[in-house]
């Protein structure tokens, strides 16, 4: 199975538990990426405190089919998830863990992912700063 998770989730999201799903006695890598809300943005005048992520009923779908494109034709095997709702600062909004037998396909798959996750994942976000104000920011992450 190359994809082991691909969920989009109103809780917290565990990195551990996403290296314990790819975990293969096959794989002599592990690549993981971590995506967090930061406190500032280039477009924003003032500090982010949090951001308010939505997503289409057929995210979760939109996941799957992009965990299983990056990993097509390669041994690597996926654990993908997205959070949605409101995250604040310093809070995961993405969790990668890929294994693979060798570390450059791993780093390959995992960039891929986040890469098409942030051009086709229909979830929006919102952008809060400190002073009230809000912005959405398109597709993606």
């Amino acid at each position: 199975m190359t994809v082991r998770i691909a969920r989009i989730s109103e809780q917290p999201l565990s990195l551990d538990e996403h290296i314990a799903a790819v975990d293969d006695t096959t794989a002599g890598a592990v690549t993981t990426f971590v995506g967090r809300v930061r406190d500032h943005d280039p477009d924003a005048a003032d500090a982010v405190v949090a951001l308010e992520y939505t997503a289409h009923p057929d995210a979760e779908q939109a996941l799957h089919r992009i965990a299983e494109a990056a990993a097509s034709g390669t041994d690597a095997v996926v654990a993908v998830s997205h959070r949605i709702g409101r995250l604040s600062v310093g809070e995961a909004a993405v969790t990668i863990a890929v294994s693979s037998a060798h570390r450059d396909e791993a780093f390959v798959v995992c960039r891929e992912v986040i890469e098409a996750i942030k051009r086709e994942l229909p979830v929006w976000k919102r952008q809060v700063e400190a002073d009230g104000t809000t912005a959405w920011k398109g597709i993606g992450g």
